[in-house]
């Protein structure tokens, strides 16, 4: 179906045919991905494509040009099999955006500044219409930890806090000092799973520090502490989740 673009930031539609209606009443959450492919036009294409079963709303370009694919009020399909605060249906709950960058694997590992002041400008029109709170602009890392990286660690989350988008705190430095990895288990990793859970990432607090709590781990320092992603709860890391949850909105 044709349709009128929901941003003025929109430099083209096209019209992906992977949508459906929404499970969810209302907009609450804005999810950046990165298309992870070799060209714009080969994301662009597989966004559009029936036979791949994903779209987003929004894919902005290298240069910083904004297209659109889905219109807003559509269920696009780029969480998949995801949660976030006990959600289980973020497409549904969310706007998606893809941002052109051919992932981790190729090295490159920064975005251009052009493409990330279209990042911002997109993300405060889409969190002022929709009031979605700082907390709920997530990186699909986030909602998805068992199987995704992007928008990855080299993604500045610091650029856009500083815009207002987001929920972000200075990381806690990396120092000596305990840390929990993988095969360890006690009432420390007992609290660590329940304040990764009280932030909301989908993780069952069980003592034990297996590869699902080493995942969302990861994910969190992707997102939050990006100078060491490695899965082990350091200091820094639980410093900077201690921080993030005292700076939440009451």
């Amino acid at each position: 179906m044709s349709f009128l673009a929901n941003s003025l930031h929109v430099a083209e539609t096209r019209d992906s045919p992977n949508h459906g209606d929404r499970k969810a009443g209302r907009v609450d959450a804005l999810i950046l991905h990165y298309t992870g492919m070799v060209s714009a036009e080969a994301a662009l294409q597989r966004l559009c494509d029936p036979a791949s079963q994903v779209s987003a709303h929004y894919v902005i370009l290298e240069e910083g040009g904004v297209v659109q694919l889905v219109p807003e009020f559509r269920r696009a399909w780029h969480a998949g099999q995801s949660s976030w605060a006990n959600d289980r249906d973020l497409n549904s709950a969310s706007i998606g955006i893809e941002i052109v960058h051919p992932g981790h694997e190729s090295g490159q590992l920064s975005y251009p500044p052009a493409q990330i002041q279209s990042v911002i400008a997109l993300c405060k029109d889409i969190v002022a219409r929709h009031q979605i709170p700082r907390q709920r602009v997530l990186a699909h890392s986030d909602i998805a930890p068992d199987r995704k990286i992007d928008p990855g660690e080299f993604f500045p989350w610091d650029q856009l806090a500083a815009e207002g988008i987001g929920h972000y705190v200075t990381p806690h430095p990396i120092e000596d000092g305990p840390r929990f990895e993988r095969g360890v288990h006690g009432i420390e990793v007992e609290k660590l799973q329940a304040l990764l859970a009280m932030y909301g990432y989908g993780l069952r607090v069980s003592n034990l520090y297996g590869p699902r709590t080493e995942n969302v781990v990861r994910a969190f320092q992707r997102h939050f502490r990006p100078a060491l992603v490695d899965g082990i709860a350091d200091q820094s890391t639980i410093e900077t989740l201690r921080a993030l949850l005292a700076a939440l909105p009451r």
